[in-house]
């Protein structure tokens, strides 16, 4: 058969997937190389603002009522259960930490519970998969056939650029999962999952080791050599895009937007090789654990990373989901028999309810959280903390036993740099019921990034903060 002009041979296809396979640690790359000239001795910058989203899965103990919301007695107050994951409180104020929040009481003053608030769009997925949305706030059942973009990344889309790496994305199980069944919880835009990081020492090198063993000019040089290949894979892709049919046209068109992205890395990471790299000690992290033995030091690690991506203003944004929805098929469904030597799978928790044990449950997840917010709140930022300044948010969007997608358990902590108040419980329930992503929207707001909206927000919610 005569060869058509608008045929492609194996060979074209090749020359391109080929380069771009041989790019090295692409996914390393940040941006910006001003602002970290403070830590190598220039001039210092403003204190930044940063966030950080945390996931639990397989919701929390709340066996004070129905859809996890406390009933009501006839004086006006709330049924509370000792080992409810709640704090005990009336709503606007928390009177009192229980046995699985006690973790949190020495930073009560910086620590705010939201009850009530949950996405529209994970309501008829489940709550095995809503979980894929609680960054994204995106209507995977009914309007959108991929997920969206997750608001960290909104932040990054607008500072990513001030720091090496526009953020850190990490979870327990690494990857991205698939539909339905994530591992991560940030996500690029529309279909661009951003897969999570779970090997300790794989992280570390990436913040602090990026270049390995090479020297800068070595590094330097590659880029330029990546720089100009990636132009040929442009110029050769457009020499054949008027030859494609429809279809082919589109996929060519997301090709070439994957290498334009790739473009901008190279271009960002060149810039980063005039800033020194932050010296940090190896050996002051944990970092040949894991979390089937020893579980423990391992989220403790993960934590430290967090802490120390912040702390040398590596990035600026973080999100940690510490177990995903659907982890029958990995280590992680046994995580509780690691961590308190449950018999069961640990997804049995969510639907046995043993009270002792998902109380120990929910206290292990608590201790760990607070462990990082007490780091945050003892480093001192100026005549503020670095908790002051920075948006921590900790929940799970599989909120109790009955498996719905409604009423998250939702904690967050910190920016009171940002105007945020704290020390309450704020219930958002009958005719107050609002999106979560009203949350997320005075969030981008309290960073001074413009939001008109995300995902299905109303509005603000102002009653977190200062007046």
């Amino acid at each position: 058969m005569a060869r058509k002009s608008w045929h492609l041979s194996r060979r074209d296809l090749i020359k391109g997937a080929g380069v771009a396979m041989a790019l090295p640690y692409l996914n390393a790359m940040g941006g910006g190389a001003s602002v970290a000239k403070a830590a190598a001795g220039g001039t210092a910058k403003a204190i930044p603002k940063r966030f950080i989203g945390t996931y639990i899965s397989y919701g929390v103990y709340q066996p004070d009522g129905p859809n996890g919301i406390p009933r009501k007695k006839a004086d006006g107050t709330y049924d509370h259960h000792e080992w409810s994951w709640w704090p005990q409180g009336d709503p606007g104020q928390i009177i009192s930490f229980n046995k699985s929040t006690k973790p949190f009481e020495p930073l009560k003053d910086n620590i705010t519970y939201l009850r009530g608030l949950d996405h529209k769009g994970g309501y008829k997925l489940g709550g095995h998969s809503s979980g894929d949305v609680f960054l994204t706030g995106a209507d995977m059942a009914e309007i959108e056939t991929t997920n969206n973009i997750s608001i960290d990344q909104v932040m990054a889309n607008h500072y990513g650029h001030q720091t090496r790496h526009r953020s850190l994305v990490m979870g327990t199980e690494g990857g991205t999962g698939s539909y339905l069944k994530t591992k991560t919880m940030s996500h690029r835009g529309p279909g661009k999952a951003i897969p999570s990081l779970h090997k300790p020492d794989d992280i570390f090198n990436r913040l602090f080791k990026p270049y390995g063993e090479k020297g800068v000019e070595q590094v330097r040089a590659g880029l330029k050599r990546d720089a100009s290949i990636l132009d040929l894979m442009m110029d050769h892709s457009k020499s054949f895009h008027a030859r494609l049919g429809t279809e082919d046209k589109r996929k060519m068109d997301e090709y070439l937007e994957s290498v334009r992205e790739i473009e901008k890395r190279v271009e960002r990471t060149d810039d980063w090789t005039h800033t020194p790299l932050p010296e940090v000690d190896r050996d002051s992290v944990k970092l040949t654990v894991d979390h089937k033995t020893a579980p423990h030091e391992y989220i403790r690690c993960m934590y430290d990373l967090a802490y120390l991506a912040f702390v040398t203003d590596q990035t600026r944004y973080v999100t940690y989901m510490t177990e995903s929805e659907q982890s029958s098929s990995s280590e992680l469904w046994n995580y509780a028999n690691y961590v308190l030597g449950y018999k069961g799978a640990t997804h049995d928790i969510a639907h046995k309810r043993p009270q002792v044990i998902s109380g120990q449950w929910d206290l292990w997840r608590a201790e760990n959280h607070a462990y990082f917010l007490n780091r945050l709140a003892k480093t001192q930022e100026g005549d503020s903390t670095m908790l002051d300044n920075t948006l921590c948010l900790w929940g799970s969007a599989h909120p109790h036993a009955s498996h719905s997608g409604y009423n998250y358990p939702l904690q967050l902590a910190g920016g009171k740099n940002m105007g945020f108040k704290h020390g309450q419980l704020h219930e958002f329930v009958g005719n107050k019921k609002v999106p979560m992503a009203n949350l997320f929207v005075t969030m981008l707001h309290a960073m001074k990034i413009p939001a008109d909206k995300f995902a299905d927000s109303t509005g603000n919610l102002d009653q977190l903060l200062r007046a």
